[in-house]
Formats: C-alpha cells, structure tokens, sequence
C-alpha cells in the first residue's frame, strides 16, 4: 500500500507548485532509484488531463560519462536535452542520489565544461525562465545520513518539511516581499560578518512551494557594484561533490576579492569560472520552521529558520542585477542564537534579530506562525 504521505506530496506537487493545465507536457526526473512518488506524479498529472514524461538518471553514471567527456560532446548533449525542454510546459525534479560525493572525482575543468555548455543553456536558461518547474528532494539512507538520523526519523522529518501549508507561507510572506521592493540599505551583522549593499529597484520573488520543495523565502538580489564589507558563512555546503566549510569573502564595491576557505584554491578555482561568478547574484531570507540545522543539501539548507543565503552568480530574470555568470552557488549564513546569532537591517531599521523578525508586518512568518 502506498505511503499516503507520498499521494499528498504528488498532488500538491502536480495541483499547486506547477500547477498542470490539460494538454501541457510535464518532464519527470529522477535522479536516484526511488519508483513510488514518480508514480504518483504521472498519475496526478494524467488525472489533470497533462502529458507525463520520464526521465531517469544515475549519478555514478553520469560521473562516468563526464570524466571523457569533451566540449563537442558536452555541447551534442546540451543540445539534444535543450530541444526536449523547450517542448515542456512543466518540469518536476526530484534529486534521491545514494551518494551525494558521486561527482567528486570529476576533473574540475570537466565540471567547468558541463555547467557552461549544458547547465547554463539547458536548465538556467531554458528551464528556469520558460517551464513552471519544481525541483525536490527524496528521502532515503543517504539524506539521512547526511542529517545525523535514522532513516524513519528524516521520513518523518522530511514530509513535515514537504507538506507544510505553504499556501498560508504564500500569505504570510507578502509583507517581506513588499518591504524589500520598499527597501534601498541593506546592513547584515554576525560574527565575522558586517556586510552592506543596496536592493534598491531590484524587486523580491516569493518562494513559497512552486519552485522548490521544501520552500520557505524570499529573495532579492544586490544592486551589482553595491556590495562592500566581509560575511562569514557557518553552513557547510557541496559544490560538484566537494564539501566546503568556513568560506569568507571580502568585498570592495561588489566584486569578491578575496575568498578563503577550508579549501581556498578550490574555492579560488570556481570563482575564476567567468567574470560574473565573483559578483552576486542572489540576496535571500529563509524561514522554513522545520529545518533547523544544515545537511549539506541546498534545497534545504537555504530555507534554514533564521538563515540568508548570499549567492555568487547567475542572477534571476525575476530580480535581475544584471549578473551572469556559469554557477549560482547559494552559500547560507545562520543568524539563531545557537550559531551566534545576528541582525539583519533594512534602511537602518532592525527587522530580524537572532532568526526572529522583531517588527510587527513581519512576525506572521517566524515559526510558531507558520506550523
């Protein structure tokens, strides 16, 4: 008997982030050997009269095929994914890998190749701006692991996460997207941090569980050349299989210029992909109230309580600065108490101290609102 848990997350995934409309073509992919929730989501989307389309990938293979790959193949490839996207309406990625470090051993001037020549045209360009598209984790042993606890114990934590109200989150998160269209002065204050840039005239999208799931900010972008000061990230995150910790850069009028970390030739080497990868893409406040602590999985990572991400890269048409770049690496800071806390100005009002939001047409989305 199927978990109903999984019949929800399909519906909700189908009726309300990509929302099907009769006659539209839906790509389904899945990377990992998970069967149940596919299932699930063709069926939805048949039920809404859409066309289900599969597409299932392996990670260790696709490993493989990277370490020989060369740009003319690269560029083959792209195209002949390109042309399949550009027939979809909706896209639906669903990300249950068994091990998140598959890529790791790919040469990095093989990664630099596939996230120009594939990524950029195919899912930044044509999936993120002409597909109404989600992308989801699955859970299994890996996630687990990667979370500190048991199998049942992250299922259990996972569908709280997943199937949350966010129609409610939706409401409750007009008045931040509305203040930030408000807002020209941005000022972050943490330990190791003390960061100031404008978000004037750039907008603010809602995420609220049409995008991603599990969902839970809303972001901005920095005027591109605005960003002056230091920040000092506290969740560790992956990066093409590598696990980065303790990154910190250093700004002078929007450009990163200087980048350290556990790994700072690394971290230096990604930076160096095209000019625009050491300018900013992507200013963002999470409020997820069940995802606490970081698992080194950005889709949940950046919907942390009380986290922002600050995001070198490709910059949303939505919120658009005028960056471009190969990569957008969301990179996320926790401000609660339990990881130093913080402060986060707008205009040189204090609008969230230590992860809560102290003034009054914001206090719908701090946790005890939202569950």
């Amino acid at each position: 008997m199927r978990d109903p848990r999984i019949q929800k997350l399909a519906e909700n995934l189908v009726g309300y982030s990509v929302n099907v409309q009769p006659g539209e073509n839906v790509l389904i992919e899945m990377i990992g050997d998970e069967r149940d929730l596919i299932k699930a989501i063709v069926e939805e989307v048949g039920k809404k009269g859409g066309h289900a389309f599969v597409e299932l990938t392996d990670k260790a293979l696709q490993s493989a095929q990277l370490k020989y790959a060369t740009e003319e193949g690269i560029k083959a490839w792209a195209e002949y994914d390109l042309h399949r996207m550009q027939m979809m309406d909706c896209y639906i990625g669903i990300r249950a890998g068994s091990n998140v470090n598959d890529t790791s051993d790919v040469p990095e001037d093989k990664m630099k190749l596939y996230n120009a020549h594939y990524q950029h045209p195919v899912h930044s360009e044509q999936r993120v701006k002409h597909t109404k598209w989600v992308v989801l984790r699955y859970p299994n042993a890996s996630m687990a692991q990667l979370a500190n606890v048991s199998t049942e114990a992250f299922e259990n934590f996972y569908f709280d996460v997943c199937n949350l109200d966010y129609a409610k989150m939706d409401r409750a998160q007009d008045a931040l997207a509305d203040l930030m269209k408000r807002t020209d002065r941005v000022r972050i204050v943490s330990p190791g941090t003390d960061l100031s840039f404008s978000i004037k005239d750039i907008g603010a999208e809602k995420c609220s569980g049409q995008k991603n799931i599990p969902d839970g900010e809303v972001y901005s972008a920095p005027v591109r050349d605005s960003v002056n000061g230091t920040i000092s990230y506290n969740a560790a995150t992956l990066y093409n299989g590598i696990t980065f910790e303790n990154i910190k850069f250093r700004f002078e009028n929007g450009k990163i210029v200087e980048a350290t970390s556990n790994d700072t030739t690394r971290l230096n080497e990604i930076l160096n992909s095209d000019e625009g990868a050491r300018y900013i893409g992507e200013f963002a406040i999470g409020f997820n109230p069940y995802i606490l602590h970081p698992m080194k999985d950005i889709l949940f990572d950046e919907k942390i309580a009380g986290s922002l991400h600050f995001t070198p890269g490709q910059a949303y048409d939505e919120t658009d600065n005028g960056n471009r770049s190969s990569i957008h690496w969301d990179l996320v800071l926790i401000q609660r108490p339990e990881y130093g806390g913080g402060e986060i100005y707008f205009d040189d009002v204090l609008i969230r101290k230590d992860g809560i939001f102290v003034i009054p047409e914001l206090e719908g989305l701090n946790p005890e609102n939202l569950k």
